[in-house]
């Protein structure tokens, strides 16, 4: 419990939900900090650790200990996502190995780029990740990030041999990430990878446009369009094609 008490943290908020964080319904943490600043981003108020709240292992437990039982009867558990939650990997690490005592399963949702902040220990307290590949274009990645994707594919592949379940997420952005070519090099990548167990096309949407607005942030994607439902539907089953379960 001391322990507890000293490993401090910068959170943002939690809530509770369902079927988009991992199985059943999840306690969500979101902590603060992120060194992406993706284009489509929902949370620009998660960027900057300095924004969130400071509390310690402890504090966050004892939130997470009032819906211990309903999360295990509702066959969930809890999910720590940002932000980065590897940008404080000694907080989110102690967080699921806790959670781990308790009982409960654990997601990690990441971006990838600082998984060589996992450390083995962190993640072997972990079942599942819920890993972001942004694009499969290095160049896209780029533009769409700020930052590289090669630490993504490397901490993917690493996840793969240690055997840890991975879903991975797609953000479905019109003229971004909806080129043929880089969406099926994503999908072969993706098939070769044995721990993938589905893959999560998600349409592009702007319901964060109003946190831009009260933060004084232009929405870099305002005058991007919404994905409609044929191209949806077109990117999920390039995924298919190579034998990935894909929603």
């Amino acid at each position: 419990m001391a322990e507890g008490r000293r490993v401090k943290g910068r959170i943002h908020s939690w809530d509770l939900s369902t079927g988009v964080d991992g199985p059943g319904t999840r306690f969500v943490l979101f902590v603060a900090g992120c060194p992406l600043r993706c284009l489509y981003c929902a949370n620009p108020d998660t960027w900057h650790m300095r924004d969130g709240k400071e509390t310690t292992v402890d504090e966050v437990m004892a939130e997470i200990e009032k819906y211990r039982a309903f999360l295990t009867t509702a066959g969930g558990g809890v999910t720590v996502t940002g932000g980065e939650p590897l940008l404080q990997s000694g907080f989110t690490g102690e967080i699921l190995r806790r959670c781990k005592e308790l009982g409960l399963h654990t997601a990690l949702d990441t971006s990838g780029f600082l998984g060589v902040r996992a450390t083995d220990e962190l993640l072997g307290d972990t079942d599942l990740v819920l890993l972001d590949i942004k694009s499969f274009d290095v160049n896209t990645y780029r533009r769409l990030t700020g930052g590289e994707l090669g630490p993504t594919l490397n901490f993917a592949t690493r996840l793969d041999r240690l055997g840890i379940p991975m879903w991975i997420r797609y953000v479905l952005v019109p003229g971004w990430t909806d080129d043929e070519e880089s969406v099926g090099g994503l999908a072969r990548f993706v098939a070769g990878l044995g721990a993938v167990d589905r893959v999560d096309v998600l349409p592009f949407h702007k319901l964060g446009a109003a946190k831009y607005e009260a933060l004084g942030l232009p929405f870099p994607l305002l005058d991007t369009p919404c994905p409609d439902a044929e191209l949806t539907h077109r990117v999920r089953e390039r995924f298919r094609k190579q034998g990935v379960s894909a929603y």
